[in-house]
């Protein structure tokens, strides 16, 4: 691409970024009618424990009732949410902590892409919402390191604003054939195995595992039905962005370890590259490589 189109790309990007909504055990999670024995329980970590302490709780409620939002397919929202808490937090948090809570459906929600085309948010419950930003306080240090300098969405410290500042210094370097990328429907096609798979070389916490598969399969509720999900992580949830750069690191590692300087906000991508032939090159081999690494959809990338 010659410069117009360099600045056309980014344009993208920043439009990418304003309308990205956001605020993974291979087996299948155990019955949760089986009671966990205390051996199972010795067995694993302590890592829910530090996502139902009360200060992360609290600091979880404060962020879900700032972020206000739409209720899900309770009916609660944010006026009624601290009541229902009072009620029933005591046996829900009595249920996350023995393994055994089971997630809502979430309410699907079609938006308008000013491009054309839907983007399908699904809305968790408040209290799915709370649970969720709880998890991301506690997961997100533990996988922030290994997400690269040229990932900006979703993590702390990191904005729109400095993607398109690294994205117009690789263009004044002379780094102007850009390859606009983009993985297509990434977060409705996300693979649960995959994820799940990624998740657990870190998390050695068997019910955060659970828990975190339980909010991936959770059915999508239009019109009164319910729908069974067994692909993707719609966004509307706190913890579909952490989920999204987990699974995407891979991506970023690969770039980095050809060479390339590129931009990646959740599932759009740049690559600034001096030449044509370049940019042929980089934009052909990115396929491959996730086919190799994926049995699912999401990882293909398109050309824009």
């Amino acid at each position: 691409m010659k410069a117009e189109d360099s600045r056309k790309a980014n344009a993208r990007l920043e439009d990418a970024v304003r309308n990205t909504a956001g605020a993974g055990l291979c087996a299948e999670a155990e019955p949760t009618t089986r009671k966990r024995t205390k051996a199972e329980l010795e067995r694993e970590s302590g890592l829910l424990d530090a996502v139902c302490e009360r200060g992360n709780l609290m600091l979880a409620y404060d962020r879900v009732v700032k972020n206000k939002g739409a209720a899900g397919v309770d009916g609660i929202g944010i006026a009624e949410f601290k009541e229902h808490l009072k009620q029933h937090w005591p046996t829900i948090k009595a249920n996350l902590l023995a393994g055994e809570y089971i997630p809502s459906p979430v309410r699907r929600v079609d938006i308008p892409k000013p491009q054309g085309g839907v983007r399908t948010l699904g809305i968790p419950t408040l209290t799915d919402r709370l649970i969720q930003q709880a998890l991301h306080q506690v997961l997100s240090p533990i996988f922030e390191a290994d997400f690269s300098e040229s990932n900006y969405g979703f993590r702390p410290g990191r904005n729109a604003h400095q993607a398109v500042k690294a994205a117009k210094q690789y263009v004044a370097e002379g780094r102007r054939i850009v390859v606009d990328m983009d993985l297509e429907k990434f977060f409705d096609r996300v693979n649960h195995d995959l994820l799940m798979q990624k998740l657990s070389k870190k998390i050695d916490d068997g019910r955060v595992l659970r828990l975190i598969r339980r909010y991936l399969e959770a059915g999508m509720m239009a019109d009164g039905i319910v729908s069974q999900r067994t692909e993707g992580t719609p966004q509307g949830g706190p913890l579909s962005p952490l989920l999204s750069n987990i699974l995407l690191a891979e991506l970023d590692r690969e770039l980095e370890r050809r060479g390339h300087a590129f931009c990646r906000y959740a599932d759009d991508c740049n690559i600034y590259v001096r030449s044509q032939q370049a940019g042929s090159e980089s934009w052909r081999a990115s396929p491959g490589f996730w086919r190799r690494r994926s049995s699912s959809r999401s990882m293909r990338p398109r050309a824009r």
